[in-house]
């Protein structure tokens, strides 16, 4: 190259992480991708659709486990071609997107499509072609997250019926660039069939990824859900291969009535986590697409690696076929050698039966010698430009976060998602549970039990109407609460600041005690409708005077919003 010429790789400005990884893909990684012929062994070129992609969620689990149900549970309406039934009904790759037009895209025409991150599909020819289609509908939720419903996995003799394509490889494919893929199973079938377990392969390099769903769990009494989990446990263990299991989400995805409702609030509480994790996807994305990035590049450098060392060991003249054979079947030796001479953990090598099987179709006279220049820009790279990246995705998620705090405040909730249903409703987690019970309430909940409360009020020997810290410490440590607990209790408690507690003030701290006892959480402030009503005045000038806050923004807040610092 005359020295006159700039060299592309150094052109280093980014006004955007999105165009930051697009730009270091194309001048840094690409082109040791295209040099030892990554695209063939691994993963196909990324588009500039990949990075600027919405998060994208696939489904994948046996048929009849509620895939496509799941994905109209959270869209809470249907959409164009879907088909649900107690059979294998979904035998295509459906991808469902937003579009203020609905309607039904063909494969054959997503493919050519710039704009949509499925052009490198088309390699996998018309039989699957004929077997992919985007199902476009307006709402809420599409505008920020993709979800691909997957053709049920087969069992039996069902599953020994060729598709037309090489179903395993498609699904690697929308496994590599999903962000989360959920794997379903129906709680009265936990069989793991030999085309799931080819499936689950698969996906394992993308384990961090992965979530579970125990689908259907209202159809078994508590103790044969516990039996259920555990079975699961075990199976998911042998085909993983990895004594950590990845997270399980269990509950009923539909909206029919539970026919055991014993676990309902468990079901409640991991239907929760499972929301959260979603909804977050949209403000991580950068973060995963830089995270995947950077897991692709060391994969890409470690397979120049290889391939270089494969074509330094070939002969020049004589024996090249015994030779390659040779070093196809000790493949393992050729890691070694490179784990030891370059200090790679073998964790980010290839797995060998997949670089075996592919080497048995290739020339290894065409391999290209080891370019030091290409490694050393992968090496700059990872050192000084995923640093620099990094560093510029807080700016985004805090412009992303203030973006959705403007337009929820600028309009009214459309209430059309699974996600804002049960919000400001008495149906909310914890919207009239533990400390949010009585809201709304004329009486003071603190009055159905302050009888007993008062009782043991009257044992302390109060003096002047007041019990000492001494003398409530003593009666508090019998609920065997830790003393940051019950310390955080008797501020909560002692509104007028004083260090004694009167009556109300009694009654109120051991109502919270009771609240802990039970599982619930506690507050950061007390809430209006908890404070004694003999201190409500104090309450009302101290907010007047200082501008604190004692109440909450909406009727049926849950918890959680009025934790900003965390708490046992």
């Amino acid at each position: 190259m005359p020295f006159w010429r700039k060299d592309p790789a150094k052109k280093e400005l980014y006004t955007s992480v999105t165009e930051g990884l697009k730009q270091v893909y194309k001048t840094k990684l690409l082109p040791l991708e295209e040099a030892y012929r990554f695209h063939e062994f691994h993963s196909s070129q990324l588009e500039d659709s990949d990075f600027s992609a919405k998060p994208m969620v696939l489904l994948v689990g046996q048929y009849s486990v509620g895939k496509t149900t799941f994905i109209r549970y959270l869209l809470n309406e249907d959409f164009p071609g879907i088909r649900i039934g107690p059979e294998p009904t979904t035998d295509s790759f459906i991808a469902i997107m937003h579009n203020e037009r609905p309607g039904v895209v063909p494969g054959n025409a997503l493919v050519v499509d710039p704009s949509k991150p499925f052009r490198p599909l088309s390699k996998f020819g018309n039989a699957f072609l004929n077997r992919f289609v985007s199902s476009q509908i307006k709402n809420e939720i599409l505008e920020t997250i993709t979800f691909v419903d997957t053709p049920g996995i087969l069992a039996g003799e069902k599953q020994r019926v060729d598709r037309g394509y090489e179903f395993s490889q498609v699904l690697e494919w929308f496994a590599d660039r999903s962000d989360r893929i959920l794997l379903l199973f129906d709680v009265t079938s936990l069989d793991i069939s030999d085309e799931l377990k080819r499936a689950i392969e698969v996906l394992r390099r993308n384990d961090d990824k992965i979530r579970i769903v125990l689908n259907k769990a209202d159809s078994v009494d508590q103790q044969s859900l516990m039996r259920v989990y555990g079975a699961l446990m075990w199976s998911l263990g042998k085909v993983l291969g990895t004594p950590e299991v990845c997270r399980v989400y269990v509950g009923s995805f539909w909206s029919r009535p539970l026919t055991f409702d014993t676990n309902r609030r468990l079901f409640e509480l991991e239907t929760k986590d499972l929301f959260n994790d979603l909804e977050s996807l949209p403000r991580t994305a950068t973060l995963r697409k830089l995270n995947d990035l950077i897991k692709r590049a060391r994969l890409a450098r470690v397979h120049a690696l290889i391939i270089s060392e494969l074509k330094e060991q070939m002969p020049s003249v004589f024996g090249k076929d015994s030779k390659r054979k040779e070093l196809i079947n000790n493949l393992h030796l050729v890691y070694e050698k490179i784990e030891r001479e370059q200090s790679i953990p073998l964790g980010d090598f290839p797995k060998i039966e997949r670089m075996q099987d592919i080497l048995r179709n290739m020339d290894f006279t065409k391999f290209r010698p080891l370019d030091r220049r290409l490694i050393e820009r992968i090496d700059k790279m990872l050192s000084e430009d995923v640093p620099r990246l990094m560093s510029m995705i807080p700016q985004e998620e805090h412009a992303y976060l203030q973006l959705n705090s403007q337009s929820e405040s600028g309009n009214a909730p459309s209430g059309n998602t699974i996600f804002s249903d049960q919000q400001e409703t008495p149906f909310s987690i914890g919207g009239i549970e533990g400390i949010n019970a009585g809201i709304g309430e004329h009486e003071w909940i603190v009055e159905r039990s302050k009888h007993e409360y008062d009782q043991v009020f009257v044992q302390l020997s109060p003096q002047n109407g007041k019990i000492t810290g001494a003398s409530a410490k003593q009666e508090m440590i019998k609920s065997k609460l830790p003393n940051n607990v019950l310390g955080r209790i008797w501020k909560l408690s002692d509104i007028d600041k004083d260090g004694m507690l009167d009556i109300d003030e009694w009654a109120l701290s051991q109502h919270l005690v009771k609240i802990k006892l039970e599982g619930h959480e506690l507050p950061n402030v007390l809430p209006d409708h908890l404070i004694p009503p003999s201190k409500r005045h104090l309450i009302n000038k101290t907010d007047n005077s200082a501008g604190s806050s004692y109440g909450n923004n909406g009727l049926y807040p849950s918890v959680a919003s009025n934790n900003t610092s965390g708490y046992n």
